[in-house]
């Protein structure tokens, strides 16, 4: 990527961006969360979906959900706010991420997620995870925002992370969202290792 998009988005919006970072942090660490995963070791990746150093460490089979999110959220601010400036959409799109980072580590969410999906014994993401998860957002916002790439080429990256978690360990976005929202024994059941009824 050239440093034609970042001079883009401009210098008050970097900072802007980095302020709104500094203030999820903090918010983090009030809840309580801790700074690395309790085990002691901080990974570039760890790819163990059921284990507790799930959502601890820089990334895992979840990054690709955030960095579609930096997708969607290009697009979504392509389609209502182009004619904003690209650092005004990132800004948003750093906000919208945090606040979602911020909710899911809630009491609320850690139990839907424990109750209605397969993140069995789930308790909530390390402030480096979060973190990164809101950084993977930024690159993918500014993988689609490049004048390089072409719609369909993000589009269709964002199809194959899909596929590949899909097929890899039995969850992605879609499904993370479906089973939050509308929780299905039989999809439960499938991503637990059972043959799908």
């Amino acid at each position: 990527m050239t440093n034609k998009i970042f001079s883009q988005i401009g210098r008050r919006w970097w900072i802007a961006v980095g302020v709104a970072l500094l203030a999820f942090i903090a918010v983090m660490l009030a809840m309580g969360r801790p700074v690395i995963c309790t085990c002691g070791t901080v990974k570039l990746w760890h790819g163990i979906v059921q284990s507790a150093e799930n959502s601890q460490h820089i990334a895992d089979w979840y990054t690709f959900s955030h960095i579609i999110h930096g997708f969607i959220f290009y697009g979504v601010g392509w389609l209502l706010l182009r004619n904003r400036p690209l650092g005004l959409r990132l800004l948003l799109a750093v906000l919208v991420e945090g606040g979602w980072e911020i909710l899911e580590n809630s009491p609320v969410i850690i139990d839907r997620y424990r109750e209605a999906t397969i993140s069995y014994g789930y308790s909530g993401d390390s402030l480096l995870n979060s973190l990164f998860d809101i950084i993977w957002m930024m690159a993918g916002f500014l993988f689609a925002a490049w004048d390089k790439v072409k719609t369909w080429w993000v589009v269709a990256l964002a199809l194959a992370f899909e596929a590949m978690t899909l097929a890899t360990i039995r969850d992605n976005l879609t499904l993370n969202v479906w089973m939050l929202l509308a929780p299905n024994e039989s999809i439960r059941n499938w991503q637990g290792g059972a043959p799908f009824q």
